[in-house]
Formats: structure tokens, sequence, C-alpha cells
């Protein structure tokens, strides 16, 4: 008589189960959705406790040693000095700059110690702050501790060499950083693949070497002796890299190509329905996932650091007036931002084209709003003029009231007339947006009153969505419904007009 062995036990009437029945209800349990009361988590929260919990490892060295590979500069950010160059604008804006240069540091994990700025015409040529400046970082260096040394610009291969040797620790600049930012919160495969195609475009360049890393090849089987056509010089270690780095940025340009045609795709679907579709852009950490989810009561992820949300994300509203809409949440901006990002992201960006509407976020709490708007609408004309194509209608909303300086707010609504004040945080303001996006969104409407035959569940299913119904009654032949519609909606329901039966 065979035993069969019982592994678990159930809690509900004490009886045990097999492993065959245990691994069953576990599958079983996998597939079953997540409870949706308010107490359970939302997708946002649970990616947030996820990105929380990774830390960087303090305690690495990043100086520079003699090394036999190529340095593939592997960001490993701790303790770090941040260095910038003041060539115009005013003080409050070089002092912005810094400050922004310091957020972009600690959300990429670094702790900021110290910060220097150097008025100049323009940067020097060879080491960005100047020699004498040079070897004063190179004293707040070694006084602080620091591994780590943040430029407000984006450097050349020859100033990042020449100032490395001053400072003798890790040089990077912003656009490095901004990179590093993107990789650690890219989900998607598209969003990873361009984050991986910008680094290496960004890498290729800047790729250096010592050692055997500048030795040569031996040609041919035999070293020199390899026979009619296959002696001479080889390829170097750096230039086998960079050819290897050639090739996988080709291959991920195949890849962003194709992600690009499913993405068109789906585009070309949403701009055939009549649902209003809404962007919301705007500077990163404006509050755009915070509004995405005051106006839809989603659960998108949610964090007080800068590019915290890389991926498009839409969801489906409905006004008060029961017209659906869809709102999709973008990729932050950022003043300077590289222009591998902007190249890498331009499949991204073009949603931003196709929109009804730009519902652009600005920080009402940030000390330089207008600039905010300036940098934002920079890279979007850019996009539009790239297309060819018309910039959609905007809406500036100026977010996190609660936390803004009442006279700044008092000058906003002068210089910004026509926008609407918010709060995602505390809900002040939102009602009032949604209303205002009822009338700005109207369309031309036309009034039905149709017969729609129960086989065409899907043309009433469209009027619910699209329309506004006044009456909808259930007929021996159909479903009758009198309802306002949009103009392209009303062609398809022509066939199906209601005709009262003669006496």
């Amino acid at each position: 008589m065979t035993n069969t062995h019982r592994t678990d036990t159930d809690p509900a009437d004490g009886s045990s189960w097999t492993a065959q029945e245990s691994e069953a209800w576990s599958r079983r349990i996998a597939r079953s959705p997540l409870p949706t009361d308010e107490n359970s988590p939302s997708s946002g929260d649970m990616q947030l406790e996820e990105r929380t919990a990774l830390r960087r490892v303090a305690g690495l060295s990043t100086e520079l040693d003699d090394v036999t590979e190529v340095e593939y500069r592997q960001l490993r950010l701790e303790r770090v000095v941040l260095v910038g160059v003041w060539t115009n604008g005013t003080a409050a804006q070089a002092e912005s700059s810094m400050s922004e240069l310091a957020a972009l540091a600690e959300t990429a994990g670094s702790e900021v110690l110290d910060a220097l700025v150097q008025r100049r015409d323009k940067p020097d040529s060879a080491t960005y702050i100047g020699s004498g400046k040079a070897h004063e970082l190179r004293d707040v260096v070694v006084a602080t501790g620091a591994d780590t040394v943040i430029c407000d610009g984006e450097l050349t291969p020859a100033q990042l060499n020449a100032l490395e040797k001053v400072v003798k620790v890790k040089v990077i600049d912003r656009t490095a950083l901004i990179l590093d930012i993107f990789a650690q919160h890219a989900t998607s495969r598209e969003g990873k693949a361009q984050v991986a195609f910008a680094q290496m475009e960004y890498m290729l360049p800047r790729l250096r070497g010592w050692g055997e890393s500048m030795s040569r090849q031996a040609g041919g089987r035999a070293g020199s002796n390899g026979g009619v056509g296959l002696r001479g010089p080889g390829e170097t270690k750096i230039e086998t890299d960079r050819r290897r780095i050639r090739e996988r940025m080709a291959k991920l340009r195949r890849e962003i190509k194709g992600m690009k045609q499913a993405r068109d795709t789906k585009r070309e679907r949403r701009l055939e329905s009549t649902v209003p579709s809404i962007a919301i852009v705007g500077y990163t950490n404006a509050g755009k996932s915070s509004l995405l989810n005051a106006l839809t009561g989603s659960g998108v992820l949610v964090q007080n650091a800068l590019f915290a949300t890389l991926d498009p994300t839409s969801r489906k509203s409905t006004l008060e007036d029961g017209r659906a809409i869809v709102l999709t949440d973008t990729v932050g901006f950022v003043r300077h931002l590289p222009t591998q990002l902007v190249e890498a992201f331009r499949s991204t960006l073009e949603e931003v084209t196709d929109a009804d509407l730009l519902l652009h976020v600005v920080d009402g709490s940030d000390p330089l709003p207008v600039d905010q708007i300036k940098a934002v609408r920079e890279v979007i004309m850019d996009v539009v003029k790239e297309r060819e194509s018309k910039m959609p209608p905007e809406l500036i909303v100026v977010n996190k009231i609660d936390a803004a300086d009442p006279v700044q707010l008092t000058q906003l609504r002068g210089l910004l007339p026509g926008a609407r004040f918010v709060s995602a945080r505390t809900g002040e303001g939102i009602a009032e947006l949604r209303d205002h996006l009822g009338e700005i969104l109207a369309w031309p409407e036309a009034q039905v009153d149709v017969l729609v035959p129960y086989t065409r569940g899907d043309l009433v299913a469209r009027i619910h969505t699209e329309g506004r119904i006044s009456m909808s009654s259930h007929e021996p032949d159909g479903t009758r419904v009198a309802a306002r519609v949009p103009t392209a909606l009303a062609s398809l329901l022509t066939e199906f007009a209601y005709e009262p039966a003669s006496a």
C-alpha cells in the first residue's frame, strides 16, 4: 500500500494536502488579483518600496589606478563635491542650478559634501574651471574625503582627463549623472533600451585605457608572419571595445526602431478614437504623477525625487459630464537635458505632439518657475519641429500651491493669465481643473436619436463613452438612445436613426 506524502494543512478544515495539491493551490493564489480595498498597496507604493530598498554600497574607492582594461566609467557615487561655472544669468539662477545639481546627486544615491562656483566668461578649455580653481578643488576633496567630483555641465573627454589628473578622484559631468539616474529608474523594456543606447553614445568618445589596453594585437595566426594580407598592426584593446560598442548600439537602434513601430500602431488606434488625449508634461519633480493620481484615482509611483518616473503611463478618467478622457504622464524635463536622452527618448516624446491638449505642470514652490516653463517648451518645440507637426494647445497648471510663497503665487497669477492653480497633495483646485477641462475639450457634437440593434453593443458602448446621453431605453428590436455625440460617431449611427411607428 502506497502512502501519499502530506505537506500542508488547510487552515479552513484542518485536512492535509498532498504536494501536488499544495502546488496547484499556490499557482491559483498567484493568479488571483490583489485585493482592492483601501488598505492594499497600489502599484506605485510597491515600486517605491522596492526602489528605496536599494542602496549603494558605501566605502567603494574610486581612486584612479592603473588598470589593464578599459574604464567604462561605471558610476559609484557616495561622497561628492559639486563644482559649477557661472557664465551668465543672475546669482539666483546660478544658485538654483547648483541646488538642482545637488538634488540630482542625491537622487543618484550620493551624499553632497561641498559645492564650488567659479565666475568666468566661458568654461576653461583645459580643466573646465581653470588651473587655480582646480587646485583649490583638490584641497576641498582632500579636506572633505570626497571620492567623486560632479561638474555642472557637459565636459569634453580632454577636460575630464585634465581635471582628474589634478583632483586625483573620479570626475563626472551633469550628463553622466542624469544618465545614471535614468539607468536606475528605467523599468520597461523600451525604457531600458533607450537609456542603454544613450549611455553608449555618451561613453563611446570617452573610453580610456592604460597598460595592455593600449597594446596592439598581433596580426595573423602566427604574430607578424601570418602570411600575405595578414601581417601588420592589429587593433588595440580600446579599438576592439569601441567596435563592440558600435555593434551593440546598432543592435539597440534596431530594437528601438521596432518598439517605435509598435508604439506608433497603438498611437494610431488612439487617434482613431474620439476620446480626447491629454499629455501631462512639465519639469521633473513638478508633481506630474501626483496630478495624474488626483485626476484619475490611480496609484502610479510618486516620489519626491528627480526623474522618479520615466515610462509613459496612460490612465482613463471621466469628466463631470460623463465624457471619457485619457491622460498620459510623460518623462520629466530639466535644464540642459542631454541631447543623447532627447534622441533616445524621441519616440516617447512624440506622444506629446499627438495629444489633443498639453497639461503643462509647473512647480509653484520653485524659486524660478518661469525658467522651468522655458526649459520644457524648448524640448517640446524641438520635437515638434523635427516631426513638422503642429504644437498642441497648452494649459498651464501651477502645482504645489500649498507649499508655495503667497507673494510668488500672486506674481504668477499676473504672469500666467489663464493658468490653473492646484495642489495635487491636498486636492485644492482639482475639481475646478476638471470642470475647466470639460469646457476646453468641447468638440463638434450632433444630436442623435437611434435604435441600435442588440448585436451592435460596440456602438452603444461608444455612445456611453464618448457622448452625453439624455434618454436610454430597451426596446424589442434594440436599445434606443438619445444623446449628443461627436460628429464622427454620429455619421456611423445614421443608418440606425429611430423612426416611430405610424399609428
